[in-house]
């Protein structure tokens, strides 16, 4: 206790510069690391408190700034700083400009998780912004051929260094802006990959114009830069964002032989299906035909029906006949030759006399004796005057023929008699029919 006294006393807050060396993350939270130069190493714990508000998460090889307190861990007679802030050496105002910017663009949306749009199942051609030499486009078209042979495009750009950026987003733009049928295949998918680094290694990808191209590609895009370890904005704004070179390349095509081998256990399976289906059916005929009674039992009832009628139709007939044969000889006596005739004379005379009584009443029948029947245009008959006056166009029918006429209308004038002063007799009228008068 004294020891660990002295040292908390003589040297209070301290800043060491060193490499991060062992470090693990206990289950608790806390950190436990090593800080090592050329010549010296030092323990070194970070609590999950101070943990919680690291600005990066610390790795093996970065050297960094930590500022804490010296003090002792009795269990291993160590000395070790507990540190409370903790920064990268070098790199810290690189930090501060990429939260910086970080924080921009996700205000502006791109980083947004509802712009991610889901990688093509099989495409057909795959578009890789790289370098055009190194281990990561090997290692790219080494596993696509391994998984599933696919048409691939490399666009070669520099990954690093002076206009590494614009020519990376400009890649990313040209694949976007291929005519689909043109000379040269529009890609399904699009890669940007680099190997791993330093932070300075691999600011190109956190560069604004590469960010705005990945987030504005038309095309599906997974960025692979860096090691698993190593974070860009790109990674933000692309669709999705893959460890490394080599496992961009498996997320972007499945393993053929697996997809053969799944077709060929679909098509086993759907042959036994069918197999099995067909089995059932014939199974399920065969029960339902054994329930099912014999044809002869079905129709044995009718038959018998049949054979019944068949047998008692020449009986029924014959019976018939012998009924039929009673009522003739018992009406046969009434039948005689001279009830028929008078029966006959009868009905006769009786049609000879309807026949002169439908001759009296046909209305041409007065014709023959000088009478005339007067019809308008529609063979109405006419009857008044009146009527045959507004008529104007009549049709006298005589006994031997018909004739037209036309009436107008005259202004009336006295009659002779009247003119005279002698009375007027008027005859009773008599009907058209009505004989003449002897």
């Amino acid at each position: 206790m004294s020891l660990k006294r002295t040292i908390e006393t003589s040297f209070g807050r301290v800043r060491v510069r060193g490499e991060i060396s062992g470090f693990k993350r206990h289950a608790s939270g806390h950190c436990y690391f090593s800080l090592k130069d050329e010549g010296a190493c030092m323990d070194a714990v970070v609590w999950r408190s101070s943990a919680q508000t690291l600005a990066f998460r610390p790795v093996d090889g970065a050297e960094v700034i930590a500022t804490g307190k010296l003090t002792t861990y009795p269990g291993r007679s160590k000395y070790q700083i507990v540190i409370d802030r903790m920064e990268l050496a070098g790199e810290g105002a690189l930090m501060a400009l990429l939260d910086k910017r970080r924080r921009a663009l996700a205000a502006e949306g791109l980083f947004d998780s509802s712009r991610k749009r889901k990688l093509p199942f099989l495409p057909r051609v795959i578009g890789v912004v790289t370098s055009p030499t190194g281990a990561v486009i090997r290692d790219i078209l080494h596993r696509l051929e391994d998984r599933s042979p696919t048409h691939v495009i490399v666009w070669p750009v520099p990954v690093q260094g002076e206009g590494a950026s614009a020519r990376v987003a400009q890649a990313i733009r040209g694949f976007g802006a291929i005519e689909a049928g043109g000379p040269v295949l529009k890609p399904d998918l699009l890669i940007v990959a680099r190997g791993g680094g330093s932070i300075e290694d691999l600011w190109a990808f956190n560069e604004e114009e590469v960010v705005r191209a990945a987030a504005e590609s038309p095309i599906p895009l997974i960025s692979a830069v860096g090691h698993e370890t190593d974070t860009t904005l790109i990674d933000f704004a692309s669709d999705m964002r893959a460890p490394t070179p080599t496992a961009a390349a498996e997320l972007a095509v499945p393993v053929r032989s697996e997809l053969m081998a799944e077709v060929d256990d679909l098509g086993r399976r759907a042959a036994f299906c069918l197999t099995t289906h067909a089995r059932r059916a014939c199974e399920r005929l065969d029960f339902t035909l054994d329930r099912w009674p014999q044809p002869q039992a079905l129709f044995a009832p009718t038959t018998q029906r049949v054979d019944e009628l068949v047998a008692r139709m020449p009986r029924a007939l014959a019976a018939r006949a012998a009924h039929a044969r009673a009522d003739l000889s018992s009406v046969a006596p009434r039948l005689r030759p001279e009830i028929l005739s008078d029966r006959i004379e009868r009905a006769s005379d009786r049609l000879a006399s309807l026949w002169r009584l439908a001759e009296l009443a046909h209305p041409d029948r007065p014709l023959r004796r000088g009478f005339a029947r007067v019809t308008d245009r529609t063979g109405k008959t006419l009857t008044h005057a009146a009527e045959a006056t507004a008529a104007k166009t009549l049709r006298l029918h005589f006994g031997d023929g018909a004739v037209d006429a036309t009436t107008e209308p005259k202004p009336k004038q006295p009659s002779r008699v009247e003119r005279s002063g002698a009375r007027s007799y008027v005859a009773p009228q008599r009907g058209l029919f009505d004989e003449p008068e002897e």
